[in-house]
């Protein structure tokens, strides 16, 4: 621990006055009759600055704190300056009417640096749901590849669907499932998803390139007749370049614009395969306590021999809009697709989903989905899912 020297000082002055204040209670006489003649010892001293070390002595001031006389020969001390230099002063204390002591306004003494942390705590309050998401801002930076939450990492222990896929199909025939998977309508479901942090500041201080993977899997778990398989489970790895950005439209704050190369399979053989590859941008938007990121994308073109599922932007969707509002450890979430598209290619979905605090970081959830693509083998099967259950981290 630093040696504080006020501190030291006030203990010393205060042992002074307890031995003085003890001396006078064991022995008057002899401490008046030791006073007397100390003083006057110190009187009879010539030299000015010897007799004021006596002075002090007596005074009991520190040894370590006695003035040095200077040696025959040398000069004395320099006699104060008749005019000092100005000096930076603390702020006056104030003497109330009713008396006593105030104290300065901590504001007074550190205004700045009391402005600042306003600032920040409004940034903080406004934008740091995206700030922190993305280590948009210096304070947020916790360096390069270190593993973060992505997208929300959820089990549904029961997720009901109104119509299973039982027999998946596709405009190309090498992909057309032709036995029944005898699925129940229940199963659980779980999603993991992380990041990492592989460059920073690519472009004059701005832009990350960031590392992500998520993994969601469908658990026929109640299907004890078919020996409680995996149904399916979706890979997502894309490699996304992120920039900070600053401005408004319509009252929403613009945080980031990003652009990543994404693919998505499930891993399946012929004809069950399903896959496919896009170049998505993505603008974050933010206005109080709701969140809003818009992601439009690009389909890379296959062949079609190779193309496992040749329709599926007319029912994934070529645009995902995702809206989300945070308050008090709740959390809300909408994210919507669309093929944007008319006619008979007109198709799309929506998923709602709440969570709300159970214990520290474990919260309750709840998943609506209604629409087409719950899953890659479900891209052009509508439904509607409901499923229940605990997630450990979402959006925010």
């Amino acid at each position: 621990m630093p040696l504080d020297l006020r501190r030291v000082s006030r203990f010393r002055s205060g042992s002074s006055v307890v031995f003085v204040a003890f001396s006078c209670f064991v022995g008057p006489v002899v401490a008046a009759a030791q006073e007397v003649v100390g003083v006057a010892a110190c009187a009879r001293i010539a030299e000015a600055a010897s007799r004021l070390a006596c002075y002090d002595k007596e005074a009991g001031r520190p040894l370590d704190e006695l003035p040095v006389p200077p040696a025959p020969g040398e000069p004395g001390p320099a006699p104060p300056l008749a005019n000092p230099p100005a000096t930076t002063t603390l702020p006056s204390l104030s003497v109330p009417a009713g008396g006593g002591l105030k104290a300065p306004d901590a504001t007074s003494v550190d205004r700045p640096a009391q402005l600042a942390r306003e600032a920040l705590d409004e940034r903080r309050s406004l934008g740091s749901n995206l700030a922190d998401r993305w280590e948009l801002e210096d304070n947020y930076d916790r360096g390069r590849f270190v593993l973060r939450p992505y997208k929300p990492m959820f089990v549904l222990l029961a997720d009901w669907t109104s119509n299973p896929n039982q027999l998946p199909t596709s405009p190309n025939p090498l992909n057309v499932a032709t036995t029944s998977q005898r699925l129940t309508s229940t199963e659980a479901k779980y999603q993991i998803s992380f990041k990492t942090k592989a460059i920073k500041g690519m472009i004059a201080g701005n832009g990350d390139l960031w590392l992500g993977y998520t993994q969601q899997s469908f658990w026929q778990i109640y299907n004890a007749a078919e020996s409680r398989p995996f149904r399916e489970t979706n890979y997502e790895p894309e490699v996304m370049a992120v920039f900070r950005t600053n401005y408004s439209i319509f009252g929403w704050q613009g945080r980031i614009a990003a652009l990543s190369l994404n693919h998505q399979s499930n891993g399946y053989d012929q004809p069950l395969s399903r896959s496919w590859n896009r170049i998505i941008a993505e603008f974050g938007f933010e206005r109080k306590d709701w969140t809003l990121t818009l992601r439009p994308w690009w389909r890379i073109p296959e062949s079609a021999e190779s193309d496992d599922n040749p329709d599926i932007k007319d029912y994934n969707g070529r645009m995902e809009m995702l809206l989300v509002r945070q308050s008090a450890g709740h959390e809300w979430s909408l994210i919507a697709r669309h093929s944007l598209r008319g006619g008979n290619r007109s198709h799309g979905s929506a998923q709602l989903g709440y969570a709300w605090p159970i214990s520290s970081y474990l919260k309750g959830y709840v998943q609506v989905f209604s629409g087409y693509g719950s899953s890659l083998l479900d891209y052009n099967h509508r439904q509607t899912r409901i499923g229940l259950g605990i997630s450990l981290v979402q959006w925010l």
